[in-house]
């Protein structure tokens, strides 16, 4: 129970690694809202967990705003933050990536950090603690060719972290980031442009453990950032990716 009586909002949280974490954080005590833009996959894992669900399009300020609304209202506050919701844009030289796919990029991985932050930093300043989790990627660190755009938009969720921790750690608020390398999630197929055993094999290829991220490997990391345990770590962009990066 290393999270009892914590409330944590999770985006993304109906399917992949917020699916993960949204099931070990309440196996370990923990009040989860599952925010996710498919609300029929809130719901289901909601459900399972005896949390609270709402369909969220984490690039609306208006739907950033009800989804903590909603939580303060099931639970009456908010202790950990996760922006796990992201997305990607189709393996392409840099130069024909859409402006539409460009700015799709924008919004979900780096926006929504921001239309979170506006909501939810101001309650976790008067509560004097909090913990922000923000999910970015070993492309920000290492960047794959044919996913630029993506991979600096992970590379500004890795700055962004780093700046609001030393700004928010005064305040009793730590803030960090998990850099998954690619796992079995509903993005793999759009990282490698197809799925076949020879494109995983290429992508295996590049991770010395020899394997994808998982879910679990996902949980069992934020839960010790996002838990008491971390309470003199903020800042750092933890690697969760069986040695891509070395």
């Amino acid at each position: 129970m290393r999270l009892d009586g914590k409330v944590a909002i999770i985006t993304g949280g109906g399917s992949g690694f917020g699916k993960g974490m949204a099931e070990r954080f309440a196996v370990e005590g923990a009040k989860v809202l599952v925010a996710d833009l498919n609300a029929d996959a809130a719901g289901d894992v909601a459900k399972a967990i005896n949390g609270k669900a709402i369909k969220t399009d984490v690039a609306n300020a208006a739907d950033v705003k009800a989804m903590f609304d909603t939580a303060i209202s099931s639970f009456g506050k908010v202790d950990i933050l996760i922006n796990n919701a992201g997305v990607t844009h189709l393996p392409a030289p840099m130069e024909s990536v859409s402006a539409d796919d460009f700015d799709r990029v924008v919004a979900v991985n780096m926006k929504a950090i921001y239309l979170a932050a506006r909501e939810i930093i101001p309650a976790m300043k008067k509560q004097g603690s909090g913990a922000i989790l923000n999910i970015a990627s070993t492309a920000g660190l290492s960047p794959r060719p044919n996913l630029n755009w993506y991979n600096a938009s992970k590379g500004w969720v890795i700055t962004a972290t780093k700046a609001m921790a030393v700004e928010l750690a005064p305040a009793g608020i730590r803030v960090n980031a998990l850099c998954p390398v690619a796992g079995e999630t509903p993005l793999l197929k759009s990282f490698m442009g197809e799925d076949t055993p020879e494109m995983r094999a290429k992508f295996l290829a590049t991770i010395p453990i020899g394997r994808f991220s998982t879910a679990e490997d996902m949980a069992n990391a934020a839960l010790y950032l996002c838990s008491d345990e971390a309470s003199m770590i903020t800042g750092v962009a933890l690697e969760v990716d069986g040695g891509r990066c070395i």
